[in-house]
């Protein structure tokens, strides 16, 4: 596996997408590089998760259960609110993106 490109605490940042991982509504989230490794801790508003996983996947692969699991109902409704936080990103079949499942830390 690569090394990391940037650091767990920027791997869910949006507000929304917080809430959701609180929730429970969010359990994975993509990123364009790997942040994470397997067994390790993100906080979000003092609760911690442990990432369970971490894998490529091309955007093609996407189905609507991994848009579930991003917390919306659709894979259109996933790529709409992505291409909304990244003005003039393409949004290919071929592009690569970095899998994060996580759960609640056991306490």
């Amino acid at each position: 596996m690569p090394a990391k490109t940037c650091s767990i605490e920027r791997l869910v940042t949006v507000p929304a997408d917080i809430e959701k991982v609180l929730k429970g509504e969010k359990t994975a989230t993509r990123r364009n590089g790997r942040y994470a490794d397997i067994g390790e801790i993100m906080v979000l508003k003092d609760k911690e998760f442990i990432v369970t996983s971490v894998y490529s996947q091309t955007l093609g692969e996407l189905t609507d259960e991994h848009a579930r699991q991003e917390g919306f109902g659709s894979v259109e409704d996933y790529k709409q609110t992505i291409l909304s936080y990244h003005k003039g990103m393409p949004w290919l079949p071929h592009m690569k993106v970095w899998v994060h499942e996580f759960k609640p830390a056991e306490a």
